[in-house]
């Protein structure tokens, strides 16, 4: 038994010293870190990854949480009988269920986000992007052609947004104290309207104004599959368009893998994919050599 407890803290101690390295290169550096999915879901994962972001923040790492919650925002409809449609996986979102969106995304989760990080010892502040003028949003135009006439329409999907200027400097200034951004995904556009915006967009184009060190989506899978469905580790964008383009990646993950080829296009330095389902997953991702999930770079 002496032996065991001895062996687990020797595997520690070598844990640690692996993670050193990576410790001083990221000093100083700034993440940013879509936080959803079954990970956000889960209370002893929810409990894991505030932990995470608490650590990240207190080995010199500047953190900035964005969050999702389609299916919170499901539930509350739900509650309030107000019936909800989608196209393309994207929701419709009429004047009556924005406030609902902006009430479960800036309201509970967001506080339960913050107050997660909090009870883990850190010091976290829920913003929207309305604050500090951080998204200006646009509405978002998508387009669907009919398969009998071959004729493309114009969808209207009401308030769904993309962002359409991000302002960092809120950002900026929080980075230069103790505090951990949590940042729900509304904007708003030029006229004062309120907008939905898709978490994963909203955090690569925070990621993109902030000139991160990293960007990660936290999601429901390893990370990109080749077609013998192993975790590929590494992508250039080239890769990374090619497994779009042959067929490699399909559905919800052709969305992530293109957030991530814009990210780094617009000057995040890499993007990484990575299952929000294993407990600190961040944590192997940023301070292990191996990794956990797929990183997206230049080359």
């Amino acid at each position: 038994m002496q032996n065991t407890t001895r062996d687990e803290w020797l595997a520690k101690a070598r844990t640690l010293s692996e993670a050193l390295p990576y410790m001083r290169r990221y000093a100083g550096r700034t993440f940013v870190i879509k936080y959803g999915g079954h990970a956000m879901g889960d209370d002893s994962l929810a409990e894991k990854f505030a932990r995470d972001i608490v650590l990240l923040k207190q080995v010199g790492i500047n953190p900035v949480v964005v969050h999702g919650g389609g299916p919170q925002i499901g539930q509350m409809l739900q509650r309030l009988a107000i019936k909800s449609s989608f196209i393309d996986g994207l929701r419709v979102t009429d004047k009556e269920t924005v406030e609902v969106v902006e009430m479960v995304l800036a309201g509970s989760i967001n506080k339960q986000i913050v107050a997660a990080i909090n009870n883990a010892g850190g010091r976290a502040v829920g913003l929207s992007g309305k604050d500090g003028s951080l998204i200006t949003a646009r509405k978002l135009r998508r387009t669907q052609r009919d398969p009998d006439s071959n004729i493309e329409k114009v969808l209207d999907l009401g308030f769904v947004g993309e962002p359409y200027q991000v302002n960092p400097q809120i950002l900026t200034s929080l980075a230069q104290s103790d505090i951990i951004p949590v940042i729900a995904p509304i904007g708003f556009d030029r006229n004062g309207d309120t907008y939905n915006i898709n978490a994963d967009t909203a955090a690569g184009a925070v990621a993109s104004a902030l000139g991160a060190t990293r960007f990660f989506l936290l999601t429901d899978v390893a990370g990109v599959l080749d077609k013998n469905k192993e975790l590929v580790p590494r992508m250039s964008l080239d890769q990374a368009r090619a497994a779009i383009a042959d067929g490699t990646a399909t559905g919800g993950m052709i969305p992530k893998i293109e957030t991530c080829i814009d990210a780094v296009e617009q000057g995040v330095d890499a993007a990484v994919i990575l299952d929000g389902r294993v407990p600190h997953a961040l944590l192997l991702e940023i301070f292990t050599e191996g990794g956990a999930g797929t990183l997206i770079g230049r080359d």
